[in-house]
Protein backbone atom coordinates (compact mmCIF):
# COMPACT_ATOMS: atom_id res chain seq x y z
CA UNK A 1 0.00 0.00 0.00
CA UNK A 2 1.07 3.43 -0.92
CA UNK A 3 1.27 6.12 0.98
CA UNK A 4 1.22 9.53 -1.10
CA UNK A 5 2.12 13.41 -0.80
CA UNK A 6 0.42 14.81 -4.35
CA UNK A 7 0.93 18.49 -4.46
CA UNK A 8 -1.03 20.79 -7.28
CA UNK A 9 -4.35 18.29 -6.82
CA UNK A 10 -6.59 20.06 -6.55
CA UNK A 11 -5.55 21.84 -10.06
CA UNK A 12 -6.52 19.87 -13.74
CA UNK A 13 -3.96 17.47 -13.97
CA UNK A 14 -3.74 16.65 -10.35
CA UNK A 15 -7.02 16.04 -9.81
CA UNK A 16 -7.51 13.99 -12.34
CA UNK A 17 -4.82 11.69 -11.35
CA UNK A 18 -5.86 11.56 -7.69
CA UNK A 19 -9.42 10.52 -9.01
CA UNK A 20 -7.92 8.00 -11.49
CA UNK A 21 -5.48 6.84 -8.49
CA UNK A 22 -8.32 6.32 -5.83
CA UNK A 23 -9.98 3.98 -8.34
CA UNK A 24 -6.86 1.82 -9.15
CA UNK A 25 -5.82 1.87 -5.73
CA UNK A 26 -8.90 2.09 -3.15
CA UNK A 27 -6.66 1.32 -0.11
CA UNK A 28 -4.16 4.05 -0.61
CA UNK A 29 -3.36 6.96 1.54
CA UNK A 30 -3.15 10.38 -0.26
CA UNK A 31 -2.79 13.88 1.22
CA UNK A 32 -3.27 16.49 -1.24
CA UNK A 33 -1.10 19.69 -0.59
CA UNK A 34 -2.57 22.47 -2.46
CA UNK A 35 -1.80 26.39 -1.78
CA UNK A 36 -5.46 27.24 -3.86
CA UNK A 37 -4.09 30.04 -5.80
CA UNK A 38 -6.81 30.80 -8.72
CA UNK A 39 -5.63 27.38 -10.67
CA UNK A 40 -6.31 25.31 -7.32
CA UNK A 41 -10.75 24.56 -7.34
CA UNK A 42 -11.30 22.57 -3.84
CA UNK A 43 -14.43 21.16 -6.16
CA UNK A 44 -12.18 19.33 -8.19
CA UNK A 45 -11.77 17.08 -5.30
CA UNK A 46 -15.62 16.88 -4.84
CA UNK A 47 -16.75 13.07 -3.53
CA UNK A 48 -13.12 12.09 -2.56
CA UNK A 49 -12.01 13.82 0.19
CA UNK A 50 -12.22 11.51 3.37
CA UNK A 51 -10.03 9.89 5.85
CA UNK A 52 -8.13 8.15 3.41
CA UNK A 53 -7.72 11.38 1.07
CA UNK A 54 -6.93 14.51 3.06
CA UNK A 55 -6.48 18.03 1.19
CA UNK A 56 -4.01 20.54 3.61
CA UNK A 57 -4.00 23.77 1.72
CA UNK A 58 -0.52 24.18 1.97
CA UNK A 59 2.28 26.53 -0.12
CA UNK A 60 4.99 23.88 -1.34
CA UNK A 61 7.14 26.94 -0.07
CA UNK A 62 7.04 26.05 3.69
CA UNK A 63 9.18 23.38 3.88
CA UNK A 64 8.27 22.48 7.57
CA UNK A 65 4.83 22.19 7.08
CA UNK A 66 5.68 19.53 4.48
CA UNK A 67 7.96 17.75 6.53
CA UNK A 68 5.10 17.22 9.24
CA UNK A 69 3.07 16.03 7.21
CA UNK A 70 5.50 13.29 5.70
CA UNK A 71 6.27 11.95 9.28
CA UNK A 72 2.54 12.73 10.83
CA UNK A 73 0.72 10.53 7.71
CA UNK A 74 4.21 8.34 7.36
CA UNK A 75 4.12 9.39 3.27
CA UNK A 76 6.23 7.17 0.94
CA UNK A 77 5.85 9.00 -2.35
CA UNK A 78 5.80 12.29 -3.52
CA UNK A 79 3.81 12.82 -6.33
CA UNK A 80 4.85 16.63 -7.55
CA UNK A 81 1.95 18.35 -9.98
CA UNK A 82 2.39 21.47 -8.32
CA UNK A 83 3.22 24.33 -10.66
CA UNK A 84 2.24 27.98 -12.50
CA UNK A 85 1.79 26.78 -16.10
CA UNK A 86 0.31 28.83 -18.08
CA UNK A 87 2.51 31.01 -20.74
CA UNK A 88 1.40 33.89 -21.31
CA UNK A 89 1.06 34.14 -16.93
CA UNK A 90 4.98 33.54 -17.60
CA UNK A 91 5.52 36.22 -20.12
CA UNK A 92 3.71 39.00 -17.79
CA UNK A 93 4.74 37.95 -14.52
CA UNK A 94 7.93 35.38 -14.15
CA UNK A 95 8.88 35.95 -10.85
CA UNK A 96 5.83 33.88 -9.13
CA UNK A 97 7.25 31.23 -11.95
CA UNK A 98 10.29 31.53 -10.18
CA UNK A 99 9.37 31.27 -6.39
CA UNK A 100 6.51 27.70 -7.76
CA UNK A 101 7.92 25.93 -9.77
CA UNK A 102 12.14 26.25 -8.45
CA UNK A 103 11.67 27.48 -4.78
CA UNK A 104 8.50 25.22 -4.50
CA UNK A 105 10.35 22.00 -6.06
CA UNK A 106 13.70 22.73 -4.51
CA UNK A 107 11.37 23.11 -0.83
CA UNK A 108 9.99 20.07 -1.59
CA UNK A 109 13.43 17.90 -3.01
CA UNK A 110 14.54 19.16 0.98
CA UNK A 111 11.89 17.82 2.89
CA UNK A 112 11.87 14.96 1.51
CA UNK A 113 15.55 14.33 1.76
CA UNK A 114 15.22 15.21 5.07
CA UNK A 115 12.75 13.23 6.25
CA UNK A 116 13.02 10.04 4.24
CA UNK A 117 17.37 10.08 4.39
CA UNK A 118 18.52 11.89 7.10
CA UNK A 119 15.64 11.21 9.76
CA UNK A 120 14.48 7.36 8.86
CA UNK A 121 18.40 6.94 8.22
CA UNK A 122 17.97 6.11 4.02
CA UNK A 123 14.00 4.75 3.84
CA UNK A 124 14.53 2.30 0.80
CA UNK A 125 11.11 2.83 0.04
CA UNK A 126 10.47 5.93 -0.97
CA UNK A 127 9.81 7.78 -4.57
CA UNK A 128 9.96 11.29 -5.76
CA UNK A 129 7.82 11.76 -9.16
CA UNK A 130 8.67 14.93 -11.18
CA UNK A 131 5.97 16.00 -13.26
CA UNK A 132 7.33 18.52 -16.14
CA UNK A 133 6.76 19.15 -19.53
CA UNK A 134 7.65 18.74 -23.23
CA UNK A 135 8.12 22.47 -23.83
CA UNK A 136 11.42 22.09 -21.95
CA UNK A 137 12.50 20.60 -24.92
CA UNK A 138 12.00 24.25 -26.98
CA UNK A 139 10.41 24.07 -30.42
CA UNK A 140 10.10 21.66 -33.33
CA UNK A 141 9.96 22.84 -37.06
CA UNK A 142 7.28 20.81 -39.00
CA UNK A 143 9.58 18.64 -40.16
CA UNK A 144 11.70 17.51 -37.28
CA UNK A 145 11.56 14.23 -35.32
CA UNK A 146 9.52 14.31 -31.63
CA UNK A 147 10.82 14.91 -28.98
CA UNK A 148 12.96 11.91 -26.94
CA UNK A 149 14.18 11.83 -23.75
CA UNK A 150 17.58 12.56 -24.78
CA UNK A 151 16.41 15.88 -26.97
CA UNK A 152 18.51 18.94 -24.79
CA UNK A 153 16.34 21.24 -22.78
CA UNK A 154 16.03 24.36 -24.84
CA UNK A 155 13.46 26.05 -23.14
CA UNK A 156 12.07 29.45 -24.88
CA UNK A 157 9.22 31.03 -21.84
CA UNK A 158 9.74 32.01 -18.58
CA UNK A 159 7.28 29.41 -17.98
CA UNK A 160 9.55 26.24 -19.37
CA UNK A 161 12.31 27.83 -18.21
CA UNK A 162 11.20 27.38 -14.87
CA UNK A 163 10.13 23.68 -15.44
CA UNK A 164 13.56 22.77 -16.86
CA UNK A 165 14.90 24.25 -13.92
CA UNK A 166 13.39 22.38 -11.59
CA UNK A 167 13.87 19.32 -13.37
CA UNK A 168 17.18 19.47 -13.47
CA UNK A 169 17.32 19.88 -9.46
CA UNK A 170 15.36 16.54 -9.40
CA UNK A 171 18.16 14.99 -11.52
CA UNK A 172 20.65 16.80 -9.33
CA UNK A 173 18.56 15.35 -5.84
CA UNK A 174 19.25 11.64 -7.43
CA UNK A 175 22.30 11.75 -8.47
CA UNK A 176 23.96 13.93 -5.56
CA UNK A 177 21.99 12.68 -2.05
CA UNK A 178 20.35 9.82 -3.71
CA UNK A 179 16.84 10.49 -3.36
CA UNK A 180 14.80 8.25 -4.92
CA UNK A 181 13.28 10.05 -8.31
CA UNK A 182 11.51 9.91 -11.52
CA UNK A 183 10.53 12.26 -13.85
CA UNK A 184 7.82 12.44 -16.70
CA UNK A 185 7.68 15.06 -19.29
CA UNK A 186 4.15 15.15 -21.06
CA UNK A 187 2.73 16.90 -23.99
CA UNK A 188 -0.61 19.14 -23.68
CA UNK A 189 -3.21 17.81 -21.41
CA UNK A 190 -7.01 17.90 -21.75
CA UNK A 191 -10.19 16.65 -20.43
CA UNK A 192 -12.48 17.37 -17.36
CA UNK A 193 -11.92 19.92 -14.84
CA UNK A 194 -9.33 22.08 -17.43
CA UNK A 195 -8.87 25.65 -16.18
CA UNK A 196 -11.36 27.85 -18.91
CA UNK A 197 -8.42 30.06 -19.31
CA UNK A 198 -6.17 27.31 -21.43
CA UNK A 199 -7.31 26.48 -25.54
CA UNK A 200 -9.80 23.81 -25.44
CA UNK A 201 -12.18 24.63 -22.17
CA UNK A 202 -11.90 28.16 -23.21
CA UNK A 203 -13.21 27.30 -26.83
CA UNK A 204 -16.40 25.46 -25.55
CA UNK A 205 -17.18 28.02 -22.82
CA UNK A 206 -16.53 30.66 -25.41
CA UNK A 207 -18.74 29.33 -27.98
CA UNK A 208 -21.40 28.94 -25.49
CA UNK A 209 -21.42 32.50 -24.62
CA UNK A 210 -20.89 33.39 -27.99
CA UNK A 211 -17.48 35.09 -27.96
CA UNK A 212 -14.69 35.48 -29.71
CA UNK A 213 -12.23 32.38 -30.74
CA UNK A 214 -9.01 34.23 -30.54
CA UNK A 215 -5.99 32.43 -32.89
CA UNK A 216 -2.52 33.58 -32.31
CA UNK A 217 -1.16 34.00 -35.61
CA UNK A 218 -2.49 31.52 -38.56
CA UNK A 219 -3.07 29.15 -35.72
CA UNK A 220 -0.95 26.46 -37.44
CA UNK A 221 1.25 25.80 -34.20
CA UNK A 222 0.83 22.43 -33.64
CA UNK A 223 0.53 20.53 -30.47
CA UNK A 224 0.04 16.91 -29.05
CA UNK A 225 -2.92 16.13 -27.31
CA UNK A 226 -2.96 13.50 -24.11
CA UNK A 227 -5.96 12.78 -22.69
CA UNK A 228 -5.12 13.63 -19.07
CA UNK A 229 -6.71 9.98 -17.94
CA UNK A 230 -4.23 8.95 -20.07
CA UNK A 231 -1.52 10.77 -18.64
CA UNK A 232 -2.45 9.03 -14.97
CA UNK A 233 -1.97 5.88 -16.57
CA UNK A 234 1.58 6.45 -17.88
CA UNK A 235 2.47 8.40 -14.06
CA UNK A 236 1.55 5.00 -12.46
CA UNK A 237 3.23 3.09 -14.67
CA UNK A 238 6.44 5.15 -13.82
CA UNK A 239 5.40 4.64 -10.42
CA UNK A 240 5.11 0.91 -10.34
CA UNK A 241 7.95 -0.34 -12.61
CA UNK A 242 9.45 3.27 -13.72
CA UNK A 243 13.51 3.21 -13.01
CA UNK A 244 15.09 5.28 -10.40
CA UNK A 245 16.62 8.28 -11.64
CA UNK A 246 15.34 7.93 -14.76
CA UNK A 247 12.77 10.50 -17.33
CA UNK A 248 10.14 9.34 -18.99
CA UNK A 249 8.20 11.40 -22.34
CA UNK A 250 4.31 10.83 -21.54
CA UNK A 251 2.87 11.63 -25.24
CA UNK A 252 -0.56 11.52 -26.92
CA UNK A 253 0.57 10.75 -30.44
CA UNK A 254 -1.74 13.21 -31.06
CA UNK A 255 -0.78 16.07 -33.30
CA UNK A 256 -3.17 18.70 -34.16
CA UNK A 257 -2.87 22.61 -35.10
CA UNK A 258 -4.43 24.96 -32.75
CA UNK A 259 -6.97 26.26 -36.08
CA UNK A 260 -7.79 22.66 -36.74
CA UNK A 261 -8.20 21.60 -32.61
CA UNK A 262 -10.40 25.03 -32.75
CA UNK A 263 -12.08 23.64 -36.18
CA UNK A 264 -12.96 20.60 -34.65
CA UNK A 265 -14.47 21.80 -31.27
CA UNK A 266 -16.99 24.13 -33.34
CA UNK A 267 -17.85 21.09 -35.46
CA UNK A 268 -18.94 19.40 -32.43
CA UNK A 269 -20.82 22.14 -30.62
CA UNK A 270 -22.84 22.29 -34.27
CA UNK A 271 -23.94 18.54 -33.63
CA UNK A 272 -24.48 19.24 -30.18
CA UNK A 273 -27.28 21.93 -30.75
CA UNK A 274 -28.42 20.54 -33.21
CA UNK A 275 -29.37 17.26 -31.82
CA UNK A 276 -30.04 18.87 -28.46
CA UNK A 277 -33.33 22.07 -29.07
CA UNK A 278 -32.93 22.78 -24.91
CA UNK A 279 -29.50 24.09 -25.51
CA UNK A 280 -30.92 26.76 -27.70
CA UNK A 281 -32.73 27.85 -24.62
CA UNK A 282 -29.97 27.55 -22.07
CA UNK A 283 -27.33 29.53 -24.20
CA UNK A 284 -29.05 31.58 -27.26
CA UNK A 285 -26.22 33.27 -27.66
CA UNK A 286 -24.49 30.39 -29.53
CA UNK A 287 -23.82 30.92 -32.87
CA UNK A 288 -25.76 27.54 -33.56
CA UNK A 289 -28.98 28.77 -31.66
CA UNK A 290 -29.40 31.49 -33.88
CA UNK A 291 -28.66 28.65 -36.93
CA UNK A 292 -25.36 29.90 -37.48
CA UNK A 293 -21.91 28.01 -37.79
CA UNK A 294 -19.99 28.26 -34.69
CA UNK A 295 -17.04 28.85 -36.82
CA UNK A 296 -17.72 32.69 -37.36
CA UNK A 297 -16.70 32.93 -33.89
CA UNK A 298 -12.75 32.23 -34.74
CA UNK A 299 -10.73 35.32 -34.74
CA UNK A 300 -7.08 36.29 -35.26
CA UNK A 301 -4.98 37.83 -33.35
CA UNK A 302 -1.22 38.69 -32.73
CA UNK A 303 0.90 35.64 -32.15
CA UNK A 304 2.25 35.96 -28.77
CA UNK A 305 6.00 36.50 -28.07
CA UNK A 306 8.83 33.80 -28.36
CA UNK A 307 5.37 31.33 -29.17
CA UNK A 308 6.96 27.71 -29.86
CA UNK A 309 5.87 26.18 -33.53
CA UNK A 310 5.40 22.61 -32.75
CA UNK A 311 5.66 20.06 -29.60
CA UNK A 312 5.40 16.07 -30.07
CA UNK A 313 6.49 13.17 -28.26
CA UNK A 314 8.11 9.94 -29.27
CA UNK A 315 7.06 7.60 -26.89
CA UNK A 316 9.06 5.10 -28.09
CA UNK A 317 10.76 4.71 -24.47
CA UNK A 318 8.04 4.51 -22.42
CA UNK A 319 6.12 2.51 -24.31
CA UNK A 320 9.14 -0.46 -24.89
CA UNK A 321 10.13 -0.24 -21.34
CA UNK A 322 7.01 0.24 -19.35
CA UNK A 323 4.13 -0.85 -21.93
CA UNK A 324 2.86 2.37 -21.94
CA UNK A 325 0.02 3.20 -24.67
CA UNK A 326 -2.81 6.15 -24.96
CA UNK A 327 -5.43 4.11 -23.98
CA UNK A 328 -8.18 6.77 -25.12
CA UNK A 329 -8.09 7.98 -28.82
CA UNK A 330 -8.66 11.56 -29.06
CA UNK A 331 -12.47 11.00 -31.29
CA UNK A 332 -13.77 9.76 -28.15
CA UNK A 333 -11.67 12.20 -25.36
CA UNK A 334 -12.76 15.09 -27.52
CA UNK A 335 -16.21 14.09 -27.30
CA UNK A 336 -15.99 13.31 -23.94
CA UNK A 337 -14.66 16.69 -22.62
CA UNK A 338 -17.68 18.43 -24.82
CA UNK A 339 -19.87 16.30 -22.76
CA UNK A 340 -18.28 16.69 -19.52
CA UNK A 341 -18.54 20.79 -20.19
CA UNK A 342 -21.77 20.80 -21.14
CA UNK A 343 -22.70 18.69 -18.28
CA UNK A 344 -21.08 20.72 -15.90
CA UNK A 345 -22.38 24.35 -15.87
CA UNK A 346 -22.16 24.98 -12.72
CA UNK A 347 -18.72 23.92 -12.34
CA UNK A 348 -16.82 26.00 -14.89
CA UNK A 349 -19.49 29.27 -13.82
CA UNK A 350 -18.11 29.05 -10.53
CA UNK A 351 -14.79 29.55 -11.76
CA UNK A 352 -15.74 32.30 -14.57
CA UNK A 353 -17.59 34.46 -11.73
CA UNK A 354 -14.86 33.70 -9.31
CA UNK A 355 -17.32 32.19 -6.51
CA UNK A 356 -14.74 28.70 -6.50
CA UNK A 357 -12.40 30.82 -4.29
CA UNK A 358 -14.66 30.67 -1.34
CA UNK A 359 -14.88 27.25 -0.98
Amino acid sequence: MSRLLVTGAAGFIGANFVRYWLQQHPNDHIVVVDSLTYAGNPHNLDGLLDKSCLLERVDINNTDRVMELLREHQLNTVVHFAAESHVDRSIEGPDVFIEANVLGTHSLLKAARQVWQVEAQALDAHRFHHVSTDEVYGTLSAEDPAFTEKTPYAPNSPYSASKASSDFLVRAYHHTYGLNVTTSNCSNNYGPYHFPEKLIPLTIINILHGKGLPIYGDGKNIRDWLYVEDHARGIELVLQKGQIGETYNIGGVNEWANIDIVNLLCELMDKRFAANISLHTNYPDCPAAKGQACSTLIEYVTDRAGHDFRYAIDTTFIREELGYEPAVTFEVGIERTVDWYLNNERWWQSVLDGSYRKA
